[in-house]
C-alpha cells in the first residue's frame, strides 16, 4: 500500500471512530436506527470517493488531505476551520442527544429524505472532484491551475460547498432531529465566510477568475445566490 493511500484510510478510520462515537455516545444506546443509517449514508460513499480519487488522481487526493485549521496559511481561515470542524461534530452530537431526550422527532419518512439529502451532498462531490483536480482542502493557486468552467462549476462558483450544506442538512434529518438543525446556522455562516474570502483570494491571484465570476453569476444556489 502506498504511503498516500496508508494516509487517507488511517485518517477515514480516524474519522469514522470519531462519528461513532458523536453519534452513539450521546445516545447512549447501539439502538439507534437512525444512527446506523446516517453512519452508512456518510461512509460508503466517502470511501467510494476516495478509492476512485486514490485510483485516478492520487494528487488531488494529497491536496485533499492538506485540510484543517493547521494546514491554512491565513489567520481567519484557521478560525473559519476550526469552527467548521466543531461545528460538523456537534451537528452529530445534538442530533443523538436529541434522540436520547427526545426533544424532537421526525417520522421515518424525513430519515430517508435526509439519507437522499446526503447522498446527493456527496454526488455532486464526486461531480466536484471530476470535473476540478485543483479542488484543494485549503485555499490556495497551484502551479499552472486555470478556472475551471465545467461539469457542476457551469451552475454555480462553489458547487463543493453548495453539495456540502445539502449533505449537513441532511444530517440531522437521517438521525432523526429538528434540534440538530439549529447547529448548522453557525456552520453556514462559517462556510459564507470562507467563501467569500476564497473568492477574494482567487480574484486576486487566478487569472481568468474575474471573467468566470461574470459569466457564472451564482454562488451556491443557482437564481438565488
Amino acid at each position: 500500500m502506498k504511503d498516500l493511500d496508508r494516509k487517507a484510510l488511517i485518517r477515514i478510520l480516524q474519522t469514522f471512530f470519531l462519528l461513532v462515537a458523536a453519534i452513539f455516545v450521546p445516545a447512549w444506546t447501539l439502538r439507534y436506527w437512525q444512527g446506523w443509517i446516517c453512519l452508512a449514508a456518510f461512509f460508503i460513499p466517502a470511501c467510494a470517493i476516495s478509492v476512485y480519487v486514490a485510483k485516478h488522481d492520487p494528487a488531488l487526493l494529497e491536496h485533499r488531505m492538506r485540510a484543517g485549521p493547521k494546514a491554512e496559511k491565513e489567520t481567519g481561515q484557521k478560525i473559519v476551520q476550526g469552527i467548521a470542524s466543531v461545528v460538523f461534530l456537534t451537528d452529530f452530537v445534538v442530533s443523538s442527544l436529541d434522540h436520547r431526550f427526545g426533544w424532537s422527532s421526525i417520522p421515518m419518512s424525513g430519515s430517508f429524505v435526509g439519507v437522499m439529502m446526503m447522498l446527493s451532498g456527496f454526488a455532486i462531490t464526486f461531480a466536484v472532484f471530476k470535473a476540478n483536480r485543483y479542488a484543494s482542502g485549503t485555499i490556495e493557486v497551484m502551479e499552472n491551475q486555470s478556472v475551471i468552467s465545467t461539469g457542476p462549476y457551469a451552475l454555480v462558483r462553489h458547487p463543493l460547498y453548495a453539495g456540502a450544506l445539502i449533505m449537513l442538512i441532511g444530517i440531522p434529518l437521517t438521525l432523526g432531529s429538528w434540534r440538530g438543525e439549529l447547529v448548522n446556522v453557525p456552520l453556514l455562516a462559517a462556510i459564507i465566510w470562507r467563501l467569500l474570502d476564497e473568492e477574494r483570494f482567487l480574484t486576486e491571484r487566478l487569472a481568468g477568475y474575474s471573467d468566470y465570476k461574470e459569466s457564472v453569476r451564482y454562488r451556491i444556489i443557482p437564481f438565488v445566490w
